[in-house]
């Protein structure tokens, strides 16, 4: 099992990151490793919406799919694979600071199989990294459109 959790504080309000962060229209802008995200149910996002996403990731291009299988606005986002050589549970949450800062905490957990599993051992750190520079680049992108 690899579990990952990052997290950063971005000044701005909780409706604006939670509303950014949960578009997926919108990951391929702040997530380094993700080039695509195309909806395979109807928006909006939803418990069961599906969203397939194109990324990279140890040098190899991935396809999946996620489903949304919570949603409490401006609280929590949780989505899993259902299928790949990595099913992965990714978790956002937020919690207001005040009224200009959110704390944003990303968690992703999953179990390799197959090609993945010969690289569990190394996962951890380095899905650690790309998450803490996805974090960096989501606030910079919040912090640059504030009023």
């Amino acid at each position: 099992m690899v579990k990952v959790v990052t997290e950063t504080v971005i000044e701005a309000p909780i409706s604006q990151v939670a509303a950014y962060a949960a578009n997926p229209d919108n990951a391929p802008q702040w997530y380094s490793n993700i080039s695509s995200a195309e909806w395979k149910t109807p928006k909006p996002l939803q418990i069961g919406s599906q969203i397939a996403f194109k990324a990279e990731f140890l040098g190899r291009s991935l396809s999946y799919t996620y489903e949304i299988v919570e949603l409490i606005p401006e609280k929590k986002l949780v989505m899993r694979t259902a299928q790949g050589p990595f099913p992965m549970e990714t978790t956002y949450t937020w919690s207001a600071i005040d009224d200009h800062h959110t704390r944003m905490v990303l968690q992703n957990k999953g179990e390799p199989a197959g090609f993945s599993k010969l690289f569990s051992p190394f996962m951890g750190p380095m899905m650690k990294k790309e998450n803490k520079k996805d974090l960096a680049k989501i606030r910079a992108i919040l912090e640059s459109n504030r009023p």
